[in-house]
């Protein structure tokens, strides 16, 4: 997002109440939307003033907030609150909306549209929207550009989206070893601005190789006629382009980096990545985890159209349903059990809920784990016996409670003991498989969080269904 923006930045609270008025000046004027696209003036009155005011609206927003709008509104209210936005932020918006809506977006675009959109934007982030766009625009916004900027875009495209390289920024200053600070001062002044999130000045050699960094907080403060090598920094963290960007943004967590430089195999300095990109792939992976736990594909358009959702949706589902039916079956195999005892048929949901429920808790601490790299494979024994230590604890001090209140409830000790043992049994078995399913999911290359809401879910209703009944079966009939 370009610091020279001048459209102010809003609280949630009022970007909330412009939402809500946005699309309501939107809706209002849904019929008229062809006269609108065409620049014809409106006869009535009141869609003229409607019009005015949602212009008026939509121009005063930020580019990150008209993002937020845009993702709030359906489709076609959403096109048309896009035509009327501010043509010279377009290619800020773009950057910032997600991928879903980015791409209902520039299918409203044409050609010329498309170009003036990316015209100002930095090769880092041409690159950025390369993949989303149509070749023939890529081919003409690089045609615009010079060989070195050309260069950029290639090589920020040549990497993939979770390599640092693929998000790393072009825009940089460095400076020698060997003159004084005054002199790096005078050179400073002769920019018009500074790179967004300047927070270091990188120090080279004349071959570009890396030896250190500048603070700009200790460049203000040193003797003017100090040496760069005297107060420059040459403990540096730095990244290569091939490296991960989970693993980079981690490091900007762990050591409070704003900037951090990128060098080539050659320790040459070839760019650098900035803390606005790792907030960004911060986010991005804790949604894709909520996604992928609950059985998503992929981010979804809040709006998108019925069938694009159910694409997205029904695989896990299918599984979901299979699960369903194994448990099912379970229940099916204790039918004579549960005409004799009909009170399993109602304590049984309490045991595989409590079953869900407690591994559910146990996966998503040891996706997070796993995420924010606390966890290895060879920590996971440890875990292991730890997590199945808290089940044995809540199992017997939540089952002697629901025991208590089945002996009670229908007058039978037997009751309560099954309850006792099956919560228990039940919460280890969650326990367990709320440690390995992530663990085995990531050492077979996958991602940990992938389904494994549903999966634990599944698991541990067939399973506390199968120890109920089964206990209920052995010990009271």
């Amino acid at each position: 997002m370009s610091a020279q923006n001048l459209s102010a930045a809003k609280d949630l609270a009022r970007l909330n109440i412009d939402i809500d008025r946005i699309h309501e000046l939107a809706e209002s004027l849904l019929p008229v939307y062809a006269q609108i696209e065409l620049g014809e003036s409106l006869s009535d009155p009141e869609l003229n003033h409607a019009l005015s005011e949602l212009v008026a609206v939509v121009h005063d927003l930020h580019p990150a907030d008209m993002a937020t709008v845009l993702e709030s509104l359906p489709l076609q209210e959403r096109v048309l609150v896009w035509k009327l936005g501010a043509p010279e932020e377009d290619g800020e918006v773009l950057l910032e909306v997600s991928e879903p809506v980015r791409e209902t977006l520039i299918e409203s675009m044409g050609q010329t549209e498309l170009l003036a959109a990316v015209d100002d934007l930095d090769a880092d982030e041409l690159a950025e929207l390369a993949p989303d766009l149509p070749h023939e625009v890529v081919f003409e916004a690089l045609s615009t550009r010079d060989e070195e900027e050309r260069a950029q875009v290639a090589a920020a495209m040549s990497f993939e989206d979770d390599q640092v390289g693929g998000i790393m920024d072009f825009e940089l200053v460095s400076i020698r070893a060997d003159v004084t600070c005054e002199v790096v001062l005078r050179y400073l002044r002769r920019f018009d601005s500074l790179p967004d999130h300047t927070d270091k000045i990188f120090v080279v050699d004349d071959d570009d190789v890396l030896q250190g960094v500048l603070p700009i907080r200790k460049l203000l403060v040193a003797d003017p006629d100090t040496l760069v090598a005297d107060v420059m920094a040459t403990d540096v963290v730095l990244f290569h382009p091939e490296d991960d960007v989970e693993e980079a943004a981690q490091a900007f967590e762990r050591y409070d980096l704003v900037t951090a430089p990128v060098v080539d195999t050659a320790q040459k300095l070839i760019g650098r990545i900035t803390v606005d990109e790792m907030v960004d792939v911060i986010r991005e992976e804790g949604e894709a985890d909520m996604l992928n736990m609950a059985g998503l594909k992929e981010e979804e358009d809040l709006f998108a159209p019925i069938m694009d959702s159910v694409k997205n949706r029904w695989v896990w589902l299918a599984i979901n349903l299979c699960t369903a039916f194994v448990a099912s079956r379970v229940i099916g195999a204790f039918e004579g059990s549960i005409e004799k005892i009909v009170a399993l048929a109602a304590l049984m949901p309490i045991v595989a809920g409590i079953g869900g429920n407690s591994g559910n808790q146990t996966i998503t601490m040891i996706v997070r784990a796993m995420a924010t790299g606390q966890l290895t494979g060879s920590q996971a024994l440890h875990l292991l016996r730890k997590e199945l230590g808290v089940a044995t604890v809540n199992g017997l001090l939540w089952g002697s409670v629901m025991g208590a209140v089945s002996w009670i409830l229908y007058g039978n000790l037997g009751i309560g003991l099954v309850m006792v043992a099956a919560m228990t049994l039940n919460l280890l078995l969650a326990a367990t498989l709320g440690v390995l399913i992530p663990v085995w999911m990531d050492k077979f290359g996958r991602d940990p969080a992938l389904g494994s809401s549903v999966l634990i879910t599944a698991v541990t209703d067939s399973g506390g269904f199968l120890i109920f009944l089964g206990l209920a079966t052995v010990f009271l009939l």
